[in-house]
């Protein structure tokens, strides 16, 4: 099959997945008004130096971050001015990580600079060869500079399939074809997986055979679902069935199937309780933090809002919503405008404080 990159726009919000036939290799969601920031230049300022953190917090545009000393921190004071980059994004309660950049430190500060590539530009340089298929033509005028002939305008850039692997990317659980499940549990240290063989073990006569045959095959599913959700940090994976003693034998399957991940993860070891360890880098944010929280939410409350208006134009419905997703929609002026346009005219928001902190409805 032709390896293809699918762009599906709605108000506020870019999905980018990259896919051979319907088999997704990769998936990214990009938000113009409120990017993740990896890549952006900025004009910044330190404003304190921490000797136990080997760095310097340093103060950019609408955020702090972090430089440590071995980018750029070390011989720098306190409201020294400088040019960074950022390197990780924010992520969970971290700010962003940086790193000194070429440029004049002169000038307005904080002050941002420039902007960094964009999910759908960052895949398109990953696969160069492959064609590019976007639902916007207005996102496709802002891309054509830069992607040029290899862009198509088309109705949908998903379709049903493509739809429905994105989001079962949302589940915490995972059925694996050939019987099994594996169940994935972000907390603030780690990721955890487990891997729960099922009726893979069943039919064999050998039960120690059967484990490690089922194993194996599940190891490249692993290896692409880290992938697909951005899945960063450190990672234990318990396999299923096998004494810890006998999973050893599964680590040169586990890093072959690591090895063409971008991100380059690692794989350390087993435990002594028989737990994978694997660390891969934190650059962009993970996509269960994407879809959290009430800017999320709001956004794909934009996206079936935009849907309705699509099938009936003469009717522009309402959106009920928490006050926080409220706030959040009101502030990202990109995901407004993107509405206000598609509607023709502006969208009406209420918030009722009455709903949870995520939720919202749809009402005439």
């Amino acid at each position: 099959m032709t390896i293809r990159i699918l762009a599906a726009c709605s108000p506020g919000e870019i999905r980018v997945a990259v896919a051979d036939g319907d088999v997704l290799l990769d998936y990214a969601i990009d938000r113009p008004g409120v990017p993740d920031g990896v890549g952006d230049i900025h004009r910044g300022r330190i404003l304190s130096r921490v000797s136990a953190m080997a760095g310097a917090f340093v103060a950019i545009a609408g955020a702090d971050g972090f430089l440590p000393d071995s980018d750029g921190a070390a011989g720098r004071t306190e409201g020294d001015n400088l040019t960074v980059r950022v390197t990780r994004a924010a992520q969970g309660s971290k700010g962003p990580r940086l790193r000194v950049a070429e440029g004049a430190a002169d000038g307005p500060c904080p002050a941002l600079l420039q902007r960094g590539p964009s999910a759908l530009d960052r895949l398109a340089a990953q696969y160069p060869n492959a064609a590019i298929l976007i639902d916007s033509p207005s996102q496709a005028a802002l891309h054509r500079p830069s992607l040029g002939t290899r862009l198509s305008i088309v109705i949908a850039a998903f379709d049903d399939e493509i739809a429905a692997a994105t989001e079962a990317l949302a589940a915490s659980s995972i059925d694996i074809p050939g019987g099994g499940t594996m169940h994935i549990q972000p907390t603030s240290a780690l990721i955890a997986i487990d891997i729960d063989g099922g009726s893979r073990t069943a039919a064999r006569a050998s039960k120690t055979a059967a484990q490690r045959h089922a194993n194996r095959a599940i190891i490249p599913e692993l290896a692409r679902q880290i992938r697909l959700r951005n899945l960063s940090g450190a990672i234990v994976v318990d396999f299923a069935g096998m004494p810890a003693r006998r999973r050893a034998a599964l680590g040169p399957d586990l890093v072959d199937a690591l090895r063409g991940d971008p991100q380059q993860p690692r794989f350390l070891g087993f435990t002594h309780l028989g737990l994978a360890e694997i660390v891969r880098p934190r650059v962009h944010p993970p996509l269960h933090e994407r879809l959290a929280g009430p800017h999320a939410a709001g956004l794909q409350a934009l996206r079936r809002l935009a849907e309705e208006i699509t099938a009936n134009p003469a009717r522009l419905p309402g959106l009920r919503a928490a006050p926080a997703i409220v706030s959040a929609l009101r502030a990202d002026v990109v995901a407004m405008a993107d509405i206000t346009n598609h509607a023709g005219r502006p969208a009406i928001l209420r918030a009722d404080p009455a709903l949870p902190p995520t939720s919202w409805t749809l009402e005439p």
